[in-house]
């Protein structure tokens, strides 16, 4: 069940020596990517282990459900893993939230690094232990994909317990959706989809909540639209004190698309948003694209429209 008002919990930040789990909750990773990511991390002076289902393969996913969830779990019980680092997103993390060892969980948290399908994850333990996550890469690891100041983002969220701060991109497609004025609270979201799939199943109160919301292009405009009227429709964003739009990938031709009337992604974004009367963030360039940063998950936010600027604490103590 949802903890809803309990209070917010941080998993200790990272020190030299200590051990790091990499696991696969959704799709299997490159081998050539996780020595990467091996590598990256142990240059910060952290030990890393990788999960005995990391490379596995059944369908699109890395190993059976209950294999993948082995995983998971022995990396939350075991107590001398200090972070677990998600190898990758894609599909089927939704399918072994159920099983997670929510007590193991709440009596040693540790920050879960992830982001996209991982957004399922990181909802769970915010839902039901009021744990801290961190949105950042995965360890399949690309220099051309992050490079050092993704890197080096991720570092400093895990080993310090320095607030983040995030400027609006006016390059960004979501830069143009605002509505002006200040907004405080728990920054809570992720992928736009895994959140949409999560409503009626688990997903926590937005209530006096900041929603960060990120996409990549799958079927169209419509899949936007259907999301977010679901979710407005569901009243699970009743109380809701801000919205933060990050990246909003693949749309870049819909507006030459006859289909879709001349609409952009940012008339589907400013029509549904700006009914929820609440300030509206857009442009923070975080998401699928290249060099992401790292945004903390649960701490408090504050967004400022003026200043065009994202403030995090860190999810860390």
């Amino acid at each position: 069940m949802e903890t809803s008002g309990a209070q917010t919990v941080y998993p200790p930040r990272l020190r030299p020596g200590d051990l790091v789990k990499i696991v696969s909750p959704a799709c299997p990773p490159s081998r050539d990517g996780i020595d990467r990511g091996v590598e990256v991390m142990r240059s910060w002076g952290l030990r890393v282990e990788v999960g005995v289902h990391v490379f596995d393969s059944w369908g699109y996913m890395a190993g059976t459900d209950a294999d993948r969830l082995a995983d998971l779990n022995e990396a939350f019980r075991d107590p001398q893993v200090r972070a677990i680092v998600t190898s990758r997103g894609g599909k089927g993390t939704y399918r072994i939230i159920g099983g997670l060892d929510f007590d193991a969980i709440a009596a040693d948290p540790k920050p879960v690094v992830g982001f996209s399908d991982v957004t399922h994850l990181h909802l769970a333990l915010w839902a039901r232990c009021r744990v801290t996550g961190v949105h950042g890469p995965f360890a399949n690891w690309s220099d051309d994909w992050s490079g050092p100041d993704s890197a080096e983002a991720l570092r400093r969220a895990l080993m310090t317990t320095d607030p983040v701060v995030l400027h609006r991109d006016p390059h960004e497609a979501t830069a143009a959706v605002q509505v002006d004025g200040v907004a405080e609270g728990p920054l809570v979201g992720g992928n736009l989809d895994a959140i949409r799939t999560t409503v009626g199943a688990g997903l926590p109160s937005l209530a006096g909540a900041i929603l960060f919301l990120e996409h990549q292009k799958g079927t169209g405009l419509g899949e936007v639209d259907r999301a977010l009227t679901q979710m407005m429709g569901s009243g699970q964003l009743d109380g809701l004190h801000g919205v933060v739009l990050g990246q909003f990938l693949g749309f870049e031709d819909i507006a030459d698309d006859p289909t879709q009337g001349g609409w952009h992604i940012t008339d589907i974004l400013r029509d549904r948003l700006t009914r929820l009367d609440v300030p509206v963030l857009g442009g923070i360039p975080a998401g699928h694209g290249f060099h992401p940063p790292t945004i903390p998950l649960g701490p408090p936010a504050t967004i400022d429209t003026t200043a065009g600027t994202l403030t995090v604490a860190s999810a860390v103590k």
